[in-house]
């Protein structure tokens, strides 16, 4: 079903629509399926840029996971070494933590959004 807006647009048309259809009719130049290939390379293209971030993410990931297992056995051998510290965290800060990451994470997926309408 097509809507009334369209077929009203359909059925007034003056001279100068007419001109710039018959204009815009003619057959498609034969380049033997050359713009085909180039589309099909811009597509591969911009599939390539889309997922070399998170690929590289997920390689540096499983590559940073042994050194940081080592470093947190590390951290764990001095715990026991080290005398009882505690780290205070004032209470108007821990008051605040539920907004900050909730306006971090609003920004995050505005910036994520961004992204994706860029392409």
């Amino acid at each position: 079903m097509t809507s009334k807006i369209i077929n009203m647009a359909e059925k007034i048309k003056d001279a100068e629509d007419r001109l710039l259809e018959s204009l815009f009719r003619a057959e498609p130049i034969a380049d033997a399926g050359f713009s085909d290939r180039i589309v099909a390379r811009i597509r591969r293209v911009i599939w390539v840029r889309r997922l070399a971030l998170p690929v590289a993410m997920l390689i540096g990931s499983a590559i940073a996971v042994k050194p940081l297992l080592q470093l947190g056995s590390v951290f764990a051998a001095f715990g026991g070494k080290l005398p009882g510290v505690s780290i205070a965290v004032p209470t108007a800060m821990a008051a605040q933590l539920p907004v900050l990451l909730t306006i971090g994470s609003v920004m995050l997926i505005a910036v994520f959004l961004f992204q994706l309408s860029e392409e």
